[in-house]
């Protein structure tokens, strides 16, 4: 177990949608956040101040979820941010998020666009998860992103279905695995949610909009903040005999 009663999460992708919902989420219960973004310096570094408006520290790291090359130096950054920053050698929470959106039928899909799709949402996943180890605490929690297309199938989604359904058993490996350490893994699997993911389609396009709309009980598109709080509701002591498990937030989609 960790030695501070202060708990810090790592979240990736946490400048934009869901991981910055996410991220703001748990600053409001207390957490301090160290995000981690892409390319947009500027909305990380307004994901970081909101953060500390809320009274919790905030540090963001740049990484290319796809390019497993970049992780140990991430690693070595990361471990020097703690000491620094927090006094501590490990963190307590990771949030695997960062994700990208390709939308293609299966008969078009060009392998490097499944190549695109395997390296950030599996490939990059597994090995960050599998770097990042020896600095997540005892007794700490993982949350891997999936989607609710792992259930319901949509055309043009075969191939990002696919990762995230790799993700979910490598979840319940991890929670095999992991277990002697008091760490528990579980994976939140959104419905479709009202971001800028693969363009702002759901967003944007009112037919898709409304296709979403019309197949959910609760009868309207998901936003962010229908997500971030669960994740980190799923990050408290109140659930920390949630273990294993792909829990699937989607307001009711195409049940």
């Amino acid at each position: 177990m960790t030695t501070t009663g202060q708990k810090i999460a790592l979240v990736t992708g946490a400048s934009r949608g869901l991981g910055r919902s996410t991220a703001l989420a748990l600053a409001h219960k207390g957490v301090d956040v160290i995000g981690v973004y892409h390319s947009n310096k500027a909305e990380a570094e307004a994901t970081a101040t909101a953060i500390t408006a809320l009274g919790r520290k905030a540090a963001m790291f740049p990484l290319d979820n796809a390019n497993t090359a970049g992780f140990a130096a991430f690693a070595a950054e990361l471990e020097q941010a703690l000491s620094t920053n927090w006094g501590r050698a490990s963190f307590d929470f990771l949030v695997n998020n960062a994700g990208i959106g390709i939308h293609a039928p299966f008969e078009k899909t060009t392998e490097a666009d499944f190549d695109r799709l395997l390296n950030v949402h599996f490939k990059g996943v597994f090995f960050l998860t599998q770097t990042l180890l020896p600095l997540l605490a005892d007794g700490g929690r993982i949350v891997n992103l999936s989607t609710g297309l792992t259930r319901f199938s949509l055309p043009g989604y075969a191939a990002y279905a696919a990762m995230k359904g790799a993700v979910e058993v490598l979840t319940r490996y991890l929670a095999k695995e992991l277990g002697a350490r008091g760490i528990a893994v579980n994976t939140i699997a959104p419905g479709a949610i009202e971001t800028d993911f693969a363009g702002g389609s759901v967003r944007d396009n009112r037919q898709i909009n409304d296709f979403v709309a019309n197949t959910t009980a609760l009868g309207r598109v998901g936003v962010p903040d229908d997500i971030g709080p669960a994740v980190a509701a799923l990050l408290t002591e109140d659930n920390r005999w949630v273990n294993a498990q792909r829990i699937e937030i989607s307001g009711g989609q195409m049940i």
